[in-house]
Parts: C-alpha cells; sequence; structure tokens
C-alpha cells in the first residue's frame, strides 16, 4: 500500500517531474521541481493552499516522480507528460480541432488549399488558428479567387477542364495548361501572404506584370495589378500603428468569477496578421502567473513557428527556463518580455483589454441563455447544466441511447455519452428511456467525480409526455434527488416545434432559445442515430461474414479495417480482396459469392 508521507522521505533532491494519481490511478496534476523534495513535500503540509489546490490534494492517493539533470530538462518532460495525459487540475487548451486552420498539402503534386479543425503529422503546412470559421473562410476564398488554384477534392487528370477553368478561377492543372514549376509559384506565394510575409510577394507581382507588359499581354497584365490590389487591401485589413516590432506574439489575459481567457495577438512585419483567444473554466483562483505559464508551455510545445519575442502582462518565475526552452526549440534566441512603458506596455495592455471583452461577452452571451432558462423552467437556480437524452433503434432491433450535455449554455459534446440498451429487448422506448437514465443517475450517486460529474439541474428528453413520464420514473427511485424532467417535442416535418412540462404545457421561449434547443435536441439525435449505424453495421458484417468459411474474428477485422465498410468489400473485385492480410483466392472468391 502507497505511504505518502514515507514516500515523501525518499523524495530526493534533484530536479525532476512529479506525477499525482487518484485512486483509479488517473493522472490529476503533472507538474516540474528544482527540487523534487521540497516542492512535493509543500502541497501535503497545512499552509495557505486555495481552495481548487486543496481539492486535488484530497484526491491524491499516490505519486510518483522522474528525475532528471536539468530544471530543463524537467519542462519539457512536464510539457510533453501534460499533452500525454491532459490532468484536469492543470491548465488545459482545449483540443485544436475546435479552431479553424488554413491547410496546404505541399505533398501533392498540385497542391489545393483547404479549411481543417485537425493538426496531422501528414507533413502538409497549416496556418492559424484563425478567430473564427468566418475568417479564415474569407482568406481561403480570397486565395482561391485571386490564385486560381485547384478546387478539386482528388487530384487526376481530366478529359476537358471543369467550370472554374472556364470562369477564371482555376489554372486547370487536371489538363496540363500549368507546369508544376508555375503552380508551385502560386502556392509559395500564398505561404507567404499567410506568414505575414506581404512585401515579396509584391515584388514578385511587380516583376510578372512588367514581363507580360513586355510581351504585350495586357489582359494578363491588368489581372495581375488587380491581383496586387486585392493583396495590399487585404494586408491593410491586418496592419497595426505604432508598433515597429517586427516579429512577436503578445498574449493578454483576464479573469471573472468562473472563467479565465487568454488572448494572443499575432505581429509579424509590424502587422498583425491574427489573433485568438483560449478560456479555462475553474482556474480563476490559480494565481495569474501559474495561468500564463503552463499556457506557454501548453500553447508552444505544438508550434513549429515560434516568434523572436513574447510580450506577457508579468514577468514569471519561470522566465529563464522557459526562454531557454523555446530558445532550444526554435534554434534561436527568444525572449519573453513583459514591458513596463511605451508602445509594447499599450500592446500588452491591448491585449488585455481585448480578452476581457471577449471574456465579458462570453458571459454575457451564457447568462442571458441560463437566465432565460431558469425563468422558463421555473427553476430556484440557474440550470448551468442540462442533459438531453434520445433512443435509437429499428424495429427493436441494436438499441442504443445518446445523452448530450448543455453546460453554462453551451453545449459540450466532449461530455457526450453512448448506451447500449441491457435489459430491454423488445421496441418500448418508454422503458429504454427509464433504463437509461437509472444508469446514469447511479454513476454520478456512487462517484460523483466519475466520467459523468455531477447530477443534471435538469433532464430534457427527446419526445413527450410519455418520455417524460419514463425519466420521472427513473429519478423517483432515487429519494434523495430532485432533478426537473421536459420534452423537446417535434411537429410531424420533424422540427423542434415545443418544449413542454410534465402538465404537457408547452413553455414560452425566446427564438434564440428555440434555436438552441433545436441544436440541443439535434445533437443528441445524431448521437444515438450514429451509434446505432455503427452497431447495425458491425452486426451485419458479423452475421454475413460469418457464414463464410475460412474467415474468423482477425480475418472479419482486416477486411473492415482495410475497406471501411461492408459495402464497398461487396463492391471490391476479388482481385481487391486478395490484398487484405490473410486472404488468399479460394477465400476471396467465397467472400464475393456471399456478399
Amino acid at each position: 500500500m502507497f505511504n505518502i508521507e514515507a514516500e515523501l522521505k525518499k523524495l530526493p533532491q534533484k530536479p525532476g517531474v512529479y506525477i499525482m494519481r487518484d485512486k483509479e490511478n488517473n493522472v490529476i496534476y503533472v507538474g516540474k521541481a528544482i527540487v523534487l523534495r521540497n516542492r512535493v513535500k509543500q502541497y501535503f503540509r497545512k499552509n495557505n493552499k486555495t481552495k481548487r489546490i486543496e481539492n486535488m490534494v484530497s484526491l491524491i492517493d499516490h505519486f510518483e516522480y522522474i528525475v532528471t539533470d536539468n530544471e530543463a530538462e524537467a519542462l519539457i518532460l512536464e510539457c510533453n507528460l501534460i499533452k500525454e495525459y491532459r490532468p484536469k487540475f492543470n491548465v488545459l487548451l482545449k483540443d485544436d480541432k475546435t479552431y479553424p486552420y488554413i491547410k496546404i498539402d505541399i505533398k501533392s503534386d498540385y497542391p489545393k488549399v483547404s479549411i481543417t479543425r485537425r493538426i496531422l503529422n501528414d507533413g502538409a503546412k497549416y496556418f492559424g488558428p484563425y478567430a473564427n470559421a468566418g475568417s479564415a473562410r474569407e482568406m481561403v476564398e480570397f486565395i482561391k479567387e485571386r490564385f486560381k488554384i485547384r478546387q478539386c477534392k482528388s487530384f487526376k487528370s481530366n478529359k476537358r477542364a471543369c467550370l472554374n477553368y472556364h470562369i477564371k478561377r482555376c489554372l486547370a492543372p487536371c489538363m496540363g495548361y500549368v507546369t508544376r514549376e508555375e503552380y508551385m509559384k502560386q502556392i509559395n506565394q500564398i505561404m507567404m501572404l499567410l506568414e505575414g510575409k506581404i512585401a515579396p510577394v509584391l515584388r514578385e507581382i511587380d516583376e510578372e506584370i512588367k514581363e507580360e507588359a513586355e510581351k504585350l499581354n495586357y489582359e494578363e497584365a491588368a489581372y495581375l495589378r488587380d491581383k496586387k490590389i486585392a493583396i495590399e487591401r487585404i494586408s491593410q485589413k491586418q496592419k497595426v500603428s505604432n508598433i515597429t516590432e517586427n516579429d512577436i506574439d503578445v498574449i493578454g489575459i483576464a479573469k471573472n468569477e468562473l472563467n479565465v481567457c487568454i488572448e494572443i495577438f499575432f505581429v509579424r512585419k509590424s502587422k498583425m496578421i491574427g489573433r485568438e483567444h483560449y478560456f479555462f473554466d475553474n482556474l480563476n483562483q490559480m494565481p495569474e502567473e501559474e495561468i500564463l505559464s503552463g499556457f506557454l508551455k501548453q500553447y508552444y510545445i505544438t508550434k513549429d513557428e515560434i516568434p523572436h519575442r513574447i510580450m506577457i502582462p508579468q514577468e514569471l518565475e519561470e522566465k529563464n527556463i522557459i526562454e531557454q526552452w523555446l530558445s532550444d526549440k526554435a534554434g534561436r534566441k527568444v525572449e519573453l518580455k513583459a514591458p513596463k512603458k511605451g508602445e509594447k506596455l499599450k500592446f500588452v495592455e491591448m491585449a488585455s483589454s481585448n480578452a476581457k471583452v471577449t471574456l465579458e461577452n462570453r458571459a454575457s452571451e451564457k447568462y442571458d441563455v441560463l437566465r432565460e432558462l431558469q425563468t422558463v423552467l421555473e427553476m430556484d437556480k440557474l440550470p448551468r447544466k442540462i442533459e438531453t437524452y434520445d433512443i435509437s433503434n429499428i424495429s427493436g432491433t441494436n438499441m442504443v441511447a445518446g445523452m448530450c450535455v448543455l453546460q453554462d449554455g453551451v453545449i459540450n459534446k466532449k461530455l457526450s455519452r453512448r448506451f447500449k440498451i441491457k435489459t430491454i429487448f423488445n421496441q418500448d422506448d418508454p422503458k429504454c428511456m427509464e433504463e437509461v437514465i437509472t444508469r446514469r443517475l447511479k454513476h454520478s450517486i456512487e462517484d460523483a467525480s466519475g466520467g459523468f460529474g455531477d447530477l443534471p439541474d435538469a433532464i430534457f428528453v427527446d419526445g413527450g409526455i410519455t418520455q417524460i413520464r419514463a425519466a420521472k420514473k427513473a429519478i423517483s427511485k432515487y429519494p434523495d434527488i430532485n432533478v426537473l424532467v421536459f420534452g423537446m417535442v417535434k411537429d410531424n416535418k420533424h422540427t423542434t416545434r415545443a418544449l413542454i412540462n410534465e402538465n404537457k404545457k408547452e413553455l414560452k421561449i425566446s427564438q434564440n432559445l428555440m434555436n438552441l434547443i433545436t441544436q440541443f435536441q439535434d445533437t443528441v439525435h445524431e448521437t444515438a442515430i450514429e451509434y446505432h449505424r455503427k452497431l447495425r453495421e458491425k452486426a451485419m458484417i458479423q452475421s454475413q461474414l460469418d457464414e463464410v468459411s475460412g474467415i474468423g474474428e482477425v480475418k472479419k477485422q482486416e477486411l473492415l479495417k482495410y475497406f471501411g465498410s461492408v459495402d464497398k468489400i461487396r463492391q471490391a473485385s476479388i482481385e481487391d480482396i486478395m490484398k487484405v492480410k490473410g486472404i488468399n483466392k479460394n477465400i476471396a472468391e467465397r467472400i464475393k459469392e456471399k456478399l
């Protein structure tokens, strides 16, 4: 058995990383220390700890540590472990897939430009993040219009050019109308534009205009002139006055009672080429210095391009070690600066001011929704957590349920859950609803710190009074729980029509709230349908392939992994099926015959 006091005495007086774990062996916090013994002991001694730290310490069942040669190694290891385990008491950036990036698949013969929310290790170039999808789309549309790059999903040679070529929005590489060298010249200009390097692009275009004019290609010269004007116009939108720094990131921070917002301005060549903000929940009691240090390590560990200077609102205890880490990562000197006066201080204050406005707007939007919900649902407190449920099946087969969560007025898909129905064997949606909600409530009663978290303030069910009664029957099994239940009903066109209470009364709500409830209902419906579809397809594969002699569980999985679905296996030729590991000609022929 792990004895914390005994293990504290064994801690070495060396630098390293410590890892706190709960009784389920989950990593709940990762930290670094110049002296492990001194740092870790602090957590278990009576002193003025914040409530957040007290909560964390109360959950620590055991800890482990990794000794390093120096503090720099400890910082790198700390960053990697936080990225790997994402402990709930560390400062955590939200998943980058929620922020739009512009992607250029430079490994392709004729790269295309697209928007993505996922950064993959695929050799492509990613630019961003962008403040919102609208600004990213605007930039991509500008690029497609002015640089005439291909827009097709997959590149292949064609017998005739597509419409985009005829309306002068594509160079038609598929027809061989442009060489790869000429095409890549466009791509290189696009990448410089996205990096904020406007001047070199304009110089290249000036040279192209001159060449085309000398060849008497006045139409092409006029097109290039318009292109130059458009680039100059879009670059003017990014200009920041009175900033003499060439290559900096500027970071501001703001806090309120519940949340923290960090705003970043990206300045390149004295122009702000973009900005982004990040929200952190339940860190309001953490000191700003600790939040900033955690953010810097989380944010820059994934970045390939690091600016020469990072402006921050205050000095950090870890300044020197973070500078050393960033400098080693960038291959040149990187500075952390907390300006005290002048234009640099004003710009940091501008970032912090924007963070405050962003936080206030977010809080205001959320509060308006929560306040209306409180009034409409006639609740004594703000309904900060609402759960919704939907049942999905076809004629009583592969019965499943989906659960989604509205947290502080925002649909949080990360908290969605899926259930297989375990005790109902015929098509009876109300009984399925009762089973699912019973199981869900039991999770929180037995382990409030588990995956389902706290109990909801209210439950919305997909359906009318029958489903409401089923949910209330589940709740009644736990006398100490009081959770209100409402139904989301649809019209004959399967569109959300109203929110009703247990007395079948339709509640009067604003259009904005109706839109949110519609989105909430659609989200849980999609969650349930997708899970049902997945199980149905799995069952289909098993039922059809199980009857083919020579096909076991391993070969079934290899077939599905290779083709993706049973339909694609059905469409494949015998030769294609033989490409799957372990499938010979005889088995391939039997599969083809069966399907």
